[in-house]
């Protein structure tokens, strides 16, 4: 009688295999497959569906009132939070045809100080509404205007005073009397002072885009063109004097003048070169140039080789004119002056050990 054989366990597996039936794991197996389980469960998705992130911008209004009734002029909307002041300006003439860009002046406050057209409309935001206060700033003109129209008119003014026109001066005296070349000489370094400021104003000085109102351009103008004729007419006159000291007194003159003019242009070419973009200076320094080693007493030697040309010109010609103007132009300036010299204070620390804003040692 034949015993059949129990089945081997590699044999039933393939028997179960072969109809299809679910072969019984060892209890180690079912461990390790639980927690295989639990860890791909519990580390989610292998690629998570990428997220949609819509941004959406805010955009703020702008509402500008009148300075003097606090009437509402309008109201200019839909505006990017990085838009400009001068961006509002542009929307707002647009919408109120009747005043430029140029001559819209708006305030955070109604006495407030003008905010200038750079300033980021997202910065003066404290809602998404945004309040500012209208003044017209009358007629403008643009500061490379301003600065032409200064220094064209002294230039010709005084030559006309040169030639000794027949509407200007007596045509007797004019014709018995001979000038002396101080006279020639003052012309010369007048008009090479107002020629290199033009020059300048052109080609060298990066002026701003900005705008000053007409009037303030007619005051300039009043103030050059009134002194230069005034200074004109007593050099040119058929009756005019020559220094006291003569050619000693005029040759002097006359060295400090064009040493004053040279280092006036040397520094206003420094300066253009100080304040290039990318540089991160706050202040001048000097350089290998010797007109440039006045830094280094003063903030604003350009005002100091300014004031130096007219107290040489005023000794050059010995008038009261010249002197007088060269005074006015001493204390505007020095005011100027002050006011860098306290700008570069506040830029860097190390500014503090220059005492002197314009003169050394003194102011």
């Amino acid at each position: 009688m034949f015993r059949r054989n129990k089945p081997s366990s590699s044999e039933n597996r393939r028997d179960f295999a072969t109809h299809g039936a679910a072969l019984p794991l060892p209890a180690n197996d079912m461990r390790n497959f639980f927690n295989l389980s639990q860890l791909v469960l519990s580390a989610g998705q292998l690629k998570p569906p990428p997220v949609l992130r819509h941004s959406k911008i805010t955009f703020l209004e702008v509402e500008i009132l009148d300075a003097h009734s606090k009437k509402q002029i309008c109201v200019v909307d839909k505006i990017p939070p990085s838009s400009t002041l001068l961006d509002v300006k542009y929307r707002f003439h647009k919408i109120c045809p009747q005043w430029s860009p140029s001559r819209i002046g708006l305030r955070l406050e109604r006495n407030g100080v003008y905010l200038k057209d750079s300033v980021n409309i997202k910065s003066l935001a404290a809602s998404s509404i945004i309040t500012l206060y209208f003044t017209d700033m009358g007629q403008q003109v643009s500061w490379t205007t301003v600065f032409l129209t200064e220094y064209t008119g002294p230039l010709l003014i005084y030559l006309l005073f040169y030639l000794r026109l027949s509407s200007i001066y007596d045509e007797k005296q004019t014709a018995r009397s001979l000038r002396h070349p101080v006279v020639h000489l003052a012309c010369i370094c007048h008009c090479l002072h107002y020629i290199r400021c033009l020059l300048e104003t052109l080609f060298v000085h990066k002026i701003s885009e900005g705008h000053t109102p007409l009037k303030n351009m007619i005051k300039g103008c009043i103030f050059y063109w009134g002194f230069t004729s005034w200074i004109a007419y007593y050099v040119n006159h058929p009756q005019y004097t020559p220094p006291s000291f003569e050619n000693k007194q005029v040759t002097l003159a006359v060295l400090v003048f064009l040493m004053c003019e040279a280092g006036n242009h040397f520094i206003n070419v420094a300066l253009v070169h100080q304040n290039q973009p990318g540089n991160k200076i706050s202040f001048p320094i000097p350089s290998i140039n010797p007109f440039t080693w006045l830094f280094l007493l003063v903030s604003c030697p350009n005002y100091t080789y300014e004031i130096g040309s007219w107290i040489s010109f005023t000794v050059m010609t010995q008038t009261v004119p010249a002197g007088i103007f060269a005074i006015l132009m001493t204390i505007q300036m020095s005011q100027w002056a002050r006011k860098k010299h306290q700008l570069y204070l506040k830029r860097c620390t190390t500014h503090k050990w220059r005492k002197a804003a314009m003169i050394p040692f003194m102011l």
